[in-house]
Parts: structure tokens; C-alpha cells; sequence
């Protein structure tokens, strides 16, 4: 199978230089970087000279003709349009930490290109959704500490565990209801889809089956025929029916959690929550996949 071609295109005034390796080493494992241009005004002394020499990487001289105004902006904006339109490549990298691309994402998204977007950990929400894939450039390149490791849990700017977590067994819920298994390599795939900013270095680790492992409680890994599947623990997959049931028995919501839990209780025999680690019922069934607090002591479907 022929490799997808990208263009490469930096914004010089928004990435240190320091990075350059790292980017075309991920770009490398989407495909191949036909296109390598940077933009920045080279009359300057940036220190870039040799990262571009080492990477055969073409600078795109952009004067800054106006104080505070961002010409590198435009001059990629156009040298995009002109590479989309030239049909020569399936996808673009687009390199900056500035907002100001993330219609550029978007358009060449509607063009049916794969947009991968690479910036800093500051990149703004809009820019990083606006890519099929958002890769933050300290993460790839290592340069956490083992401290920020530890934290990267409570990080602002990337997806947060629950978030994943319930997504995860959203995921597993709907193929069961469907007769079908759960394999690791879809739940990677379509979280992909979901937060194009996902990727498990953003949390301090190497596998996605080990970040699963640690992350989703209630979820259970089994191999089969080589392949790891996933399924929702037994006990917990019964009470997510049964909440499930409950809530769209009444036309998606209940205003009183109690009715709730009385009904799980002549359901589940000595059913507790303390035994899911809560210890309030409303706690736990809003800590379930695929629902929400509606009101001060009511839920509903998501």
C-alpha cells in the first residue's frame, strides 16, 4: 500500500527550532513529507540555519512589514491553498500554536485532506479540533518531567480521564448491544476520532493498553485469538442497563435518583455502592457512562 504524502508547514514564529526532528519523526508514522517548508522572516538572526540544512527543509522568507501583524500567517495560508489544489498530496501537517489556522484546518479537512495540527501545550481547544489528529509537540518530543507525569491527569487543554473513560464504555455498551465484541484497536481508533488530541504520551504513558488498564475501572481485558477484547464488568454492565432502562422508560430522565436506586436494588440483590468505591448512590450512577445530573437531585441520558 502506497504511503499518504503530506506537506509539512511550519510556522517559524510560533515553534523553536529545538522540535524539528521530533516533528518529521511523527510525521513519519503517517506517511511521507513531500512538501517541507517553514515561514519566517530569515533576515533576522532565529538560530534556524542548520536545523533546516540537517532536515532539507525549504525557509519561505515572509517580511514583517507591519509591527504586531502576523505575515507568516497569510504567506502559509496561500502556499496551503496552492499544495491543496495542486493535487499532489492526501494530507497536510500543519506546525504553529496559534489559533489563526484553524480555519485552514477546517477547509482542508472539507477538501476530504487528513489534517495533522502539532503545537505546544498552550495551542488553543479550536485549533486542536480542527485537525483529524492534534499532536502537543512537549509530549513528543520527551520533554515532560517525570513531576508533570504525575500531574498530566489534572492538565488543562487535553481530554480529561472521565471524559475517555466514559467514552470507552459508551463504546463497549453499543457493540454489545449489537452482538459485537470490542477489540483494543477500535477503541484506539474511534477515540481518535472523538478528541483528535488524544494520545496516550499526553498522560504519561506508552501503551494504550496499559492507560486503559489504569483508567477505566470498570472495564474488563480478556485475549482472545491473540486479540485483546474488552467488555464491561459484569455487575456494572447489569446496572448500566438497568439505569439505562430506567431513564428511558420515563422519557429520558428521572427528577429523583432514590427511585433509581430502589429499583437497582430489587434488581441486583444486596447491592451496594460502597462496594464500587461511593459512598452516596449519587455519586455513583452519575459517575455511569452515557448519563448526566439533571437538576438537584435528578438524572438524565446524555
Amino acid at each position: 500500500m502506497e504511503e499518504r504524502k503530506y506537506a509539512v508547514l511550519i510556522d517559524a514564529d510560533n515553534v523553536s527550532k529545538k522540535y524539528i526532528k521530533n516533528i518529521l519523526e511523527e510525521v513519519s508514522n503517517f506517511g511521507v513529507a513531500t512538501y517541507k517548508r517553514i515561514y519566517g522572516d530569515w533576515t533576522k538572526n532565529n538560530g534556524w540555519k542548520d536545523a533546516l540544512l540537517d532536515h532539507s527543509i525549504m525557509p519561505v522568507q515572509q517580511y514583517s512589514y507591519t509591527v504586531g501583524k502576523n505575515a507568516t500567517d497569510s504567506a502559509m495560508i496561500i502556499d496551503a491553498m496552492d499544495i491543496l489544489y495542486s493535487g499532489n498530496v492526501e494530507g497536510f501537517c500543519l506546525v504553529s500554536s496559534d489559533s489563526d489556522f484553524t480555519r485552514l484546518a477546517a477547509r482542508l479537512r472539507e477538501d476530504g485532506m487528513h489534517v495533522i495540527g502539532m503545537g505546544e501545550n498552550k495551542t488553543p481547544t479550536a485549533f486542536r479540533r480542527a485537525c483529524n489528529v492534534f499532536k502537543i509537540l512537549e509530549v513528543i518530543s520527551g520533554e515532560r518531567s517525570e513531576n508533570e507525569n504525575e500531574n498530566v491527569k489534572k492538565q488543562e487543554g487535553i481530554t480529561s480521564v472521565s471524559d475517555i473513560e466514559n467514552a470507552v464504555c459508551r463504546i463497549i455498551m453499543e457493540n454489545t448491544d449489537q452482538g459485537k465484541e470490542t477489540q483494543i484497536g477500535e477503541i484506539g481508533s474511534k477515540l481518535n476520532l472523538l478528541y483528535p488530541d488524544f494520545d496516550v504520551r499526553n498522560y504519561g504513558y506508552s501503551k494504550l493498553t496499559t492507560f486503559l488498564k489504569e483508567s477505566c475501572q470498570d472495564v474488563r481485558f480478556t485475549m482472545k485469538h491473540n486479540q485483546i477484547v474488552l467488555s464491561i464488568n459484569e455487575r456494572e454492565a447489569d446496572i448500566i442497563s438497568i439505569v439505562h432502562g430506567i431513564l428511558r422508560a420515563n422519557g429520558g430522565s428521572v427528577d429523583n435518583m432514590s427511585r433509581i436506586h430502589e429499583d437497582i436494588k430489587k434488581q441486583i440483590q444486596n447491592f451496594n455502592v460502597k462496594n464500587y468505591g461511593y459512598n452516596k448512590f449519587g455519586q455513583f450512577v452519575k459517575s455511569l457512562p452515557g448519563v448526566e445530573q439533571d437538576g438537584p437531585n435528578g438524572l438524565k441520558l446524555k
